[in-house]
């Protein structure tokens, strides 16, 4: 039995402490956020029986865990996950791995000194469609471009909350980093430059903060990328959904038809959604005429958020259950961190940034 101590209880808290809940081999130990009534909200709907905190450290004290979860703000994340490994704790932390590139080097560093395992949520990895996503960008040639995005025009619960972790993290820090990660998994190369710009679309952000940003990679094989993602009441939701990738030989598009009705971009299980992968052919016969038909491809395996996040517990079970070896996932998790960290520096600074 692994005891485990859950920090943070909103979109991601509440769903891998539902996992924790159902999965035998996992026993909570406590419940601790900042927000009273959000941890008495958790705690009721797994049953009521979880001992709850306002002080994380004291949490870690008293329930003496095995493992720690932790899906807080980033601006807590390096502390929390420094002083768990540190207390002989393993980690499941939810991305960004931190703030800041040097922070998330700090974790990784902990994690090792301690020999202690760190898995980072980056959910996509564990999705069978985004799996088959990636695997069938590897048939396009080289090089790829690869065009993504994720606005999300959030009003309610939902803007308050986007309103609180931009005092922390960017929108294109904070949802860039997943999809940096599949750009690095689809082109294998490695990134080289960087340009990115912002704006600030409301004067409810605190001063300096940006809730719309863009990411341009460029990498060693000639491979391009772009990211995109905007958070407020003014976001379009036409613009809400693009994933696709282009090589020499043809082209792979998630069409995602939840992504194109009203108030998608809100809902959570949406962002993830693919249904179908459709694969473009781009050779040509002697009248230039297309030789083949687009065909298209679905998985079958369509989870939805709380099952996805589920499976990424199932994997951190089994990286302790089996002592894998953790050390492409926490390297490819700081590569992520430095893409939108340079993004960040160049829409700041207006300077393009060498890697």
């Amino acid at each position: 039995m692994i005891k485990i101590l859950c920090a943070g209880a909103g979109h991601m808290g509440r769903s891998h402490a539902l996992a924790y809940h159902n999965i035998p081999e996992f026993q909570i130990t406590g419940i601790c956020t900042r927000s009273t009534a959000s941890r008495e909200k958790l705690n009721e709907e797994l049953g009521g029986n979880y001992a709850l905190f306002d002080d994380y450290y004291q949490a870690l004290k008293e329930t003496k865990p095995d493992a720690v979860s932790i899906s807080t703000y980033p601006d807590t994340h390096a502390a929390y996950a420094i002083a768990a490994l540190e207390a002989g704790c393993d980690v499941f932390i939810e991305k960004p791995l931190a703030e800041t590139v040097e922070e998330a080097e700090k974790i990784v560093a902990a994690a090792k000194k301690n020999n202690r395992k760190l898995v980072i949520g980056y959910i996509l990895r564990h999705h069978p469609s985004w799996q088959k996503f990636i695997e069938m960008s590897h048939d396009l040639g080289k090089p790829l471009v690869m065009r993504m995005n994720l606005n999300q025009q959030s009003f309610g619960d939902n803007w308050e909350t986007h309103k609180n972790l931009m005092s922390s993290i960017s929108p294109i820090v904070d949802c860039g980093v997943h999809y940096v990660d599949v750009m690095c998994q689809m082109t294998r190369s490695k990134p080289i430059r960087v340009a990115g710009l912002a704006a600030r679309l409301s004067d409810e952000l605190p001063e300096g903060k940006v809730n719309y940003g863009h990411l341009q990679v460029t990498f060693e094989d000639g491979s391009v990328g772009w990211y995109e993602a905007g958070w407020g009441p003014m976001m379009s939701e036409t613009a809400f959904f693009v994933k696709d990738v282009v090589g020499p030989k043809g082209c792979v598009t998630i069409e995602a038809k939840e992504a194109a009705s009203e108030g998608a971009s809100a809902d959570v299980d949406a962002h993830t959604k693919t249904n179908t992968l459709r694969r473009h052919f781009a050779e040509l016969d002697e009248n230039n005429q297309f030789v083949k038909k687009d065909t298209f491809t679905e998985t079958g395996d369509e989870p939805d958020h709380d099952e996805l996040c589920h499976r990424e517990q199932e994997f951190f079970l089994n990286a302790i259950k089996n002592g894998s070896d953790l050390t492409d996932h926490m390297d490819d998790a700081i590569n992520s961190m430095k893409i939108v960290a340079a993004a960040d520096e160049s829409f700041r600074t207006g300077e393009i940034i060498n890697l």
